[in-house]
């Protein structure tokens, strides 16, 4: 008897596009129409990392094939061999899985090779989380390639899907979902606070702030100068308790960690983790009193909790905000003054009032409600969608 259910096989290379992808997951390996498959790479496999494949065993999925495509150099030209390594390895293991349909979220490198790879082996992808912008990395060339080469696109609001179809889309292929992000809150249960501090071995203080800095990828300055004049800032702070979580593995990644270690060895207020994994991460969160750094998850997920973000640089710039959001420049000053902002009572009573702009919780059953109804003969094909000038 010939098995009809539609191989749904999901590619993630991080905790990141992980934690936003979980729901999702969940609710394709639940139904009788599909076979979830799930191909892990990137950082997921690496030791400096904290190894967070296994978060997602630990979550009772079932990993198909494991990718190590990250090797010892961060440079420019490590990140574009990892690059082809990926597309070579990535090509062998959806030869392997025979998937009818891939799923990937996000700009990560990993996520370019492996759209690379669908589009060689003529296998449809859904694309989640294009349309967005980050202009001081070259994620954001990597998301509006991996938009070409995707065939469904979820994204996160009307402006996001404006663009997706600026870039040649068809409108009927391009579906306004919601952030990804709201979902995982929804659908986790926090730690208390007691838990969260044996689980990890820490204290909370009077203040507290979690904070994660990746590297601007495109910026041809020193990037140590950033997370230095961050740093600065952080060690003027009194009664206040800092949690540090890893930088993205990226260019110079190596050197921002090594930094942050020396910090956190200098100061006994600090502690550095690997990987929080989702849970204790959105734990930390809502004790925390908010988020200092450029993640993508300041702006995506903790307005949810209605905590402050302080936004250093230009990593996110371009992304639709909430209010809870503080942009600064990466200097001393800057980052100082807007951490004073973040605790003053003016600023912490607008809080109340914080809606994201990501929507409200419900994207990941949006989009498995459409690729349930898809029809996948010929998807792959499709026309350039010009749009009128005048």
């Amino acid at each position: 008897m010939t098995n009809s259910k539609k191989k749904i096989c999901f590619i993630t290379g991080s905790r990141a596009d992980y934690g936003l992808m979980k729901e999702l997951m969940h609710l394709v390996s639940g139904d009788s129409n599909f076979e979830l498959k799930i191909i892990v790479t990137g950082a997921h496999l690496s030791n400096l990392y904290g190894n967070t494949f296994k978060e997602i065993e630990d979550d009772g999925f079932k990993i198909n094939e494991k990718l190590s495509i990250i090797n010892n150099d961060d440079s420019a030209s490590g990140i574009a061999k990892s690059i082809g390594d990926g597309v070579k390895r990535i090509t062998k293991a959806i030869i392997k899985v025979k998937p009818d349909m891939l799923i990937l979220l996000g700009d990560r490198y990993e996520i370019l090779s492996a759209a690379i790879s669908a589009l060689i082996c003529n296998i449809p992808v859904s694309h989640i989380h294009g349309g967005e912008v980050t202009p001081s990395c070259y994620d954001d060339s990597i998301r509006h390639s991996v938009t070409k080469m995707s065939h469904l696109h979820f994204v996160a609001n009307n402006s996001f899907k404006k663009r997706v179809i600026q870039l040649g889309e068809s409108p009927k292929s391009v579906f306004t979902v919601g952030g990804m992000g709201i979902d995982s809150i929804k659908k986790t249960k926090t730690l208390s606070k007691k838990q969260l501090e044996n689980d990890l071995g820490i204290k909370f203080s009077k203040k507290n702030l979690l904070i994660t800095f990746h590297p601007e990828t495109l910026i041809k300055s020193n990037k140590l100068t950033q997370v230095n004049n961050l740093l600065s800032a952080l060690g003027r702070l009194k009664n206040t308790s800092l949690l540090f979580t890893m930088p993205n593995a990226d260019i110079d990644s190596s050197k921002i960690i090594d930094r942050i270690k020396k910090f956190v060895r200098s100061n006994n207020n600090s502690t550095f983790i690997k990987s929080l994994g989702q849970i204790r991460y959105f734990s930390y969160i809502k004790y925390a009193d908010g988020v200092v750094g450029n993640s993508s998850s300041g702006l995506l997920e903790v307005p949810a909790f209605k905590k402050g973000t302080i936004n250093i640089g230009d990593r996110q710039k371009g992304r639709p905000q909430a209010i809870s959001v503080i942009n600064c420049k990466a200097i001393e000053k800057d980052i100082t003054l807007a951490i004073k902002k973040l605790y003053s009572p003016r600023f912490q009573e607008s809080l109340k009032n914080v809606v994201s702009p990501y929507g409200a919780p419900g994207a990941s059953l949006k989009v498995f409600n459409i690729i349930k109804k898809i029809d996948l003969n010929n998807i792959t094909i499709k026309n350039f969608n010009d749009i009128n000038q005048k």
